[in-house]
Order: structure tokens, then sequence, then C-alpha cells
């Protein structure tokens, strides 16, 4: 049974402490005896406290323990999947039958099991049988079981039957100790008084903790200096020690399995032709003989092993015919059903997208992979190819300052790395201060990698296409096209709030991206956290990134921005002009192109350059002397009452500010 666990995740790299210690122990009895105590083990508690972690560490010790032992983790989104195709094909034994040989099942997040009856039978059978073969099975939830909403009384009791442990909060000395690792792991350097600062501090849970050690790490790189306990509390804007937070968690991936090939490498030796050595020679000739019958042995053996699955098996049936090994036999036949395993995974992929074409018989033929990756390509693009990075944000156009250095910072970190270092990458901030253009700055830089594959939309786009598929009924189709980008960068996922089953499909599809280590980048208006009606799950795998803010533009920022405009335009900038625009405030980079715009419509009105001295008329109403040294009046269109004498106490003469002042002057 093919297994999806992630080596990391062990008892040795779980952080232990009193608040989980009852939960790590029964664990590791699990593990190391599946079966004998404790079945089933079910562990709760809210999310990202360690529950998968341990899960994890349980398949991976149960593992090691027993050579060849059978482990396979699901999410409860993968097991009702599995069961809905089953039951849709009329193949509920079948289902059934895939966990005959499994020693040990851990089952994620179960509290979604939640009002779909049909499922909890299913699942209370498999528990039964689980339980009288000796079979183990471990589950997770976020609440115990008995406040899992419409629950089988059945099943409820089969879970109280066994072992029911919670996973608390940690303290603070394990935050600092989870801080630490983590810190040591990526390679940060910071100072004790940092770790403790932060440790002392409340967060939703470690995830988050975790982001913001990345945001640490990410001012850290762009500082001269190393990041100081008091810069660190001013940074990350607390206020309040935290009394809890919660286990680190990270989304599990597949193990990689090596290879060992037993080599049989022929040895050629070259003998003189002399009678003395005839009969040394007659030894090795049988030896060789020897060799190529045992040689064929093992290629009839894996040609009876495929054929009758309907594999084409001609490269090892001409490999039998050859009167000489040509190859280590391992290393051949290795091959062949390395290849036949890429064929499954491209049969299975063509399954997701056009189910019609997936018996094709190049699916069925080892000397046809190629073929076969192209023809699963070619479905996936007649699917309609998903949107990427826009020309009209190009890297070159974006400028950078003090307002968004950490943000460009790991911009350039992302596009080195993608899917390694800050996965997710949220960028934050207010309405045209640069996010938009940053997410697709990442996409072009990725864009330019080989055979990268990068989605770039807004979060309407990504509404639009789930619609689409829901009115079609193609969700395998819908997943399978979004689970094939190499990076998926959405704008805007602040609008996601409050659609409970376009975040449920979000979250499928976060999360299956993540484990494959591809990158998501996206942007919001506020921080996640601060998003009302969006998914604790979801608001918590955001913090665990980097969130990067972007700050209204700073002097320098609005300074570049119209420099570079005025000289696309114009060849060169006034210094005047540039000097007076930058000094002007404005919340956003759209703001000050806004306000540049504005003196450029009025200079071709006029027919003149623009200029500082049009700038200030133009946006303080001040008028600039005529010849004879005369002024004209410039008012706000309202004049006073007949007879009305101006005070001279009551008119404004002079404004502290004279980039704000309104001004009435008289000849």
């Amino acid at each position: 049974m093919t297994t999806d666990l992630n080596p990391r995740y062990s008892f040795e790299t779980f952080v232990l402490g009193e608040p989980n210690r009852v939960a790590y122990n029964a664990a590791r009895s699990v593990a190391e005896s599946p079966g004998a105590s404790y079945n089933p083990l079910f562990i709760f508690g809210p999310t990202g406290l360690g529950k998968t972690h341990l899960l994890m560490a349980i398949g991976n010790r149960a593992q090691s323990v027993s050579e060849g032992f059978s482990v396979e983790y699901l999410t409860v989104d993968e097991f009702l999947e599995a069961y809905q195709v089953a039951t849709a094909m009329g193949q509920a034994d079948s289902f059934r039958n895939r966990f005959e040989g499994v020693g040990l099942l851990l089952v994620d997040d179960i509290q979604f099991l939640a009002h779909r009856r049909p499922v909890q039978g299913e699942l209370l059978r498999l528990l039964s049988g689980f339980q009288e073969s000796g079979q183990q099975m471990v589950l997770t939830s976020d609440t115990p079981p008995a406040d899992i909403e419409d629950m089988d009384e059945r099943l409820l009791r089969k879970l109280d039957g066994g072992l029911v442990v919670d996973v608390a909060p940690p303290d603070r000395e394990m935050r600092r100790q989870i801080l630490e690792q983590r810190a040591e792991e990526r390679g940060a350097d910071f100072e004790a008084e940092v770790i403790e600062a932060v440790a002392a501090f409340e967060v939703g849970n470690v995830r988050e903790l975790l982001g913001l050690l990345n945001r640490l790490a990410a001012f850290q790189a762009v500082s001269e200096t190393p990041v100081t306990a008091d810069a660190a509390r001013a940074m990350l804007d607390w206020e309040v020690p935290a009394e809890e937070a919660v286990m680190p968690i990270e989304t599990p991936r597949a193990a990689e399995v090596e290879d060992d090939p037993f080599d049989m490498t022929p040895l050629f030796i070259d003998m003189p032709e002399t009678d003395e050595f005839a009969d040394f020679l007659s030894d090795v000739s049988s030896t060789v003989e020897q060799q190529i019958e045992v040689w064929r042995e093992r290629l009839a053996a894996s040609i009876l092993r495929w054929q009758p699955e309907g594999y084409r098996t001609a490269r090892l049936e001409q490999a039998m015919q050859s009167d000489e090994v040509m190859a280590p036999i391992e290393r051949l036949v290795g091959q062949f059903e390395a290849d036949i395993g890429r064929l499954q995974e491209m049969q299975e992929a063509m399954r997701e997208v056009a189910p019609e074409r997936a018996n094709d018989i190049a699916f069925f033929d080892p000397d046809r992979v190629a073929e076969a990756e192209h023809l699963v390509q070619k479905a996936v693009r007649e699917l309609g190819a998903l949107p990427g990075p826009s020309e009209a944000y190009s890297p070159g156009a974006f400028v950078e300052s003090g307002a968004n250095r950490v943000a460009v910072t790991a911009v350039g970190a992302t596009v080195s790395d993608p899917g390694k270092r800050y996965n997710p990458l949220v960028f934050v901030g207010g309405p045209g201060v640069g996010k938009t253009h940053l997410l697709h700055v990442v996409g072009h830089g990725l864009a330019t990698r080989d055979n990268f594959w990068v989605a770039c939309m807004s979060t309407q786009q990504f509404l639009d296409e789930l619609q689409q598929a829901i009115d079609d009924d193609r969700w395998d189709a819908f997943r399978a096209r979004f689970g094939k980008v190499d990076a998926l960068l959405i704008d805007d996922v602040q609008l996601l709030a409050g659609r409970r089953h376009s975040q449920e499909e979000f979250f499928y599809l976060f999360n299956r991206l993540l484990e494959a280590g591809k990158q998501v980048v996206l942007t919001c208006n506020v921080s996640p956290r601060d998003i009302e009606g969006l998914d604790e799950r979801i608001v918590s795998r955001f913090e665990g990134g980097l969130v990067a803010q972007l700050d209204s533009p700073d002097r320098d920022l609005r300074r570049a921005v119209i420099i570079k405009r005025l000289e696309d335009l114009y060849g060169a900038a006034e210094l005047d002009l540039v000097d007076y625009l930058a000094a002007r405030p404005a919340s956003s980079v759209r703001g000050v192109l806004g306000l540049v715009q504005r003196v450029l419509s009025a200079a071709d009105a006029r027919g003149v350059d623009p200029s500082g001295r049009l700038a200030r008329e133009l946006i303080e109403g001040a008028i600039p002397a005529r010849e004879d040294g005369s002024r004209s009046i410039r008012t706000s269109g309202v004049t006073s009452a007949p007879g009305v004498i101006h005070s001279q106490d009551k008119v404004i003469w002079r404004w502290p500010d004279p980039v704000e002042r309104i001004i009435e002057e008289l000849v």
C-alpha cells in the first residue's frame, strides 16, 4: 500500500512538554506495538496543535520497527473521495478490500464526517474489521468524538472504547523550544533575548508563531544590524503576554524511496588463447551460461507479472533472445517497472481530466512514456489554459523602497527557490500600494524557469472557474487542472470570506499544492487573521508562511515613482516638479501616479511642459504674477453676500503647511 508520510515528522522532532505528554506516550505505545493496545487511538485538539505531526510519527516509527509493515495515511477528504468514487461505480466492496493488507491506518480530521451518515457507517465497518483482525487505526479531530455533530452512536461507542486523548497548547518553555528548533533548522541566527521576547507573547497558534519567525528573518535579511528584542516587539506589534500557543504542524509530503539495484555487471577478462587455460575458459563459459539462465528467469518472471495486466513487454522479450548479458538484470527490470509506474501515474491523471481517454494504448506500453505524458498535457490544455502573469505588471516597472523592501526581498527568495522558504507568501496592504504588481512580478520570475507552469489570477476568476465546474459537474477536471500547476498566484483572497463551499475547495487545493512542494502566493487587503468569515484552518496556514506588509509609499518611493513616470514620457524629469510632487503625501502608488497625471494633463491642455510652477498653480491655486505685477483673483467659487466686509482676523493669510493650504489672494 502506498504511504504518504513525511519523514521529518518523527517522535524525535516533536517538542514534548506537559501539555502533550499523555498523547505523546500513547502514540509511541501504538507505534511500537500496533493493534496490541489503544485500538483505536483518537487524538483531538484545535487546529495547529501537532496532531498531524503525531499521526505521521506513529506511521514512521511503526515502519522502522517492523520492516515491510504496511501503513496508509489518509485525510478525511481523501477517505470521502475514495468512498464516493467506489460507490458511484458500484464497487463498494473494492473500497473495503483496499484496506485488507494495511497494518496501520491513519485518518486525519474526521470532524468533517459530521452529518455524513453513510460514510460514518463505512468507517464503523472498517474499524470493527480492524479490531477483529488486530489491525491498528489512529484518528484525529479538532473536537472530541462526542462533540462531532450528528455522529453515529455506534461509531461513538467504538471510538470511546479505545483511548481518547487531547493535545493542549504548549506553555512558554515549549514555545521557546519550538522557536529555537525552527530557527536552527532554517539557519536563522537570533539573540536569545529575541527568542524569549517572541515566546512571551500571544499568537493564535504556533503556525502563526513560526510565520512571525519568518517575518523576523525577512526583516533581519534587509537590516544592517541584527534584530533586537525591542525591535522584534515593535515589528510584530504585540502587547499582551500569552498564556497559550499551539504545536507546529506542517502539511505532509510524500516520502522518497531510493532504489538499491543489485549490480550484476559482467566481468570481461582478456585471456591468452593457449591450451593451458582451456579448462579455466571452460569454467568461465559455464559460469556465464548460468548467469544468462538466471537472467532469463528474472526476465520471464517480470513478463509473467505484467503481461496479464495488459502491458506490452516487448523490451524484456527482446532482451531474453540475447545470448549475452547486455546490462545488470535488476537495473534493466527496474527501469522497465519504473516506466510502468510512470504510465500508471499518467493514466490516473488522465482519468481525472478525461476519463474516456484513460485506456489509450500508450498507457500500456513502457516504450511510449513520453507519448503518454504528451497525451495528458494535451488533455489538460484542452480544459483551457489558466491565466499567467500579466505583461501590464512588468518586473522593471516596480520600484523598491523601505515601504516594501521586506516584500521585495521575499520575492527574490521565492523566485530562486520556489516552494521551499516562504510558502505560502502573502502580500498584505491597502489599495494601490503595489501588492498586485508584486504578485505578477513573482509570476514573471517563476515563469522563466524551464517547464514551470505558473497560474496567476484574481479570486473572482477562481470563483468563476469553481462555479463553472459545479454547473458542469466536472469536479475532477477542475482539481486536475489546478493540481498540475507548479505555482498558484491568487489576488485578493479576502473575497473568499463567507463562502463556505468555495473555501473548502480552496483549502483542498491549497493543501494539495503545499504537500507537493509547489509555491503559493496570495494577496489580501488586511492581515489574514483580520478577514471576517475566513475559515480558521485557512488563516492558520496563511500565517504559517510569510505575511509581508506593503505600507503606504514613503517619500523615497514617491520620488522614484514620479521620476520613472516622467522619464518614461519625456526622457527627463524637472527636479523642482519632482521635489514638489514627492513632498505631497499619498496613501498609494496609484495616488502618486494620479497626481502626476493631473499635472501632465494640465500641461498638455495648455501646450506647455510640466513644471513645478504649473503644479503649484494647479494644486495650490497659487497664480504666478502677470507681466504688470498684478495677480488675478482665485477663490473656491463661494462668494460673499453683497455688502459683506471681510474681517481681517477671519481671513486666513498664512497656513502652517503650504502644501495643504486654502488661500484667498487679493489683487
